[in-house]
């Protein structure tokens, strides 16, 4: 088999040509490690985790395969990524993109099974983000100003503290696990879930909220913090 700048081959036997400049080591250690099944379409499926954290990827697309889905979970965290185009379209685990420089989360993957983590990059809203989150949503440490574009379900935890939001418009209609807004510019609820399964925390921003006018908006099966 030739060198491994011209050719990989994965571990269920596919094989894929990378581009004409040869990828950094740690990048071909983890391209080698990937069990891959090639599609009709040229593009992969694998089965397993993908870690491409830490590789100073300015763009998903130096990747040099596209992935479809993964049935574990996808990690292109602490890169210098702006946007996620080249993500999978699905992902069947959790899905990491943290310490980027995203500023959008367009190419973001349509289905996350698991949490999807967005937190510490530059987003000032969420347009892009996947349509169906069955964990958690991380998405604080942004420069957030809206919600728009947030799943209308998510499965677990909503995080959209340490923003900048003045409202909650946009955020999902549905949270099973718990909402925390706290350390923002909130001076209106509205947009807020009609559904909390957890908890809901909305301290620490400019307007005093009261735990009576919450419940009044949301039906909050767990506590309220609002000091």
């Amino acid at each position: 088999m030739g060198r491994i700048s011209r050719i990989i081959v994965g571990r269920l036997g596919g094989r894929f040509a990378l581009s004409k400049e040869e990828p950094k080591d740690s990048l071909k250690d983890r391209l080698r490690s990937l069990k891959l099944i090639k599609l009709l379409d040229g593009r992969f499926d694998v089965f397993g985790d993908v870690y491409f954290g830490g590789l100073g990827l300015n763009s998903l697309l130096e990747i040099p395969i596209r992935i479809r889905r993964v049935t574990g979970d996808f990690n292109c965290g602490d890169n210098q990524l702006t946007t996620l185009k080249g993500a999978p379209e699905r992902v069947d685990e959790c899905f990491y993109c943290i310490l980027n420089n995203l500023k959008t989360l367009e190419g973001a993957p349509k289905f996350v099974g698991g949490d999807f983590e967005c937190y510490y990059n530059k987003l000032t809203s969420l347009e892009g983000a996947p349509k169906y989150v069955g964990g958690g949503f991380s998405c604080y440490n942004n420069n957030l100003t809206s919600l728009e574009g947030a799943p209308k379900y998510v499965g677990g935890d909503f995080r959209c503290y340490n923003n900048k939001l003045t409202t909650l418009k946009g955020a999902p209609e549905r949270v099973d696990g718990s909402f925390y807004c706290y350390n923002n510019q909130l001076t209106s609820l509205e947009g807020a879930p009609k559904y909390i399964g957890g908890n809901f925390e909305c301290s620490d921003n400019p307007k005093h909220f009261t735990e009576e006018e919450v419940r009044k908006l949301i039906d909050v099966r767990g506590e309220v913090y609002c000091e």
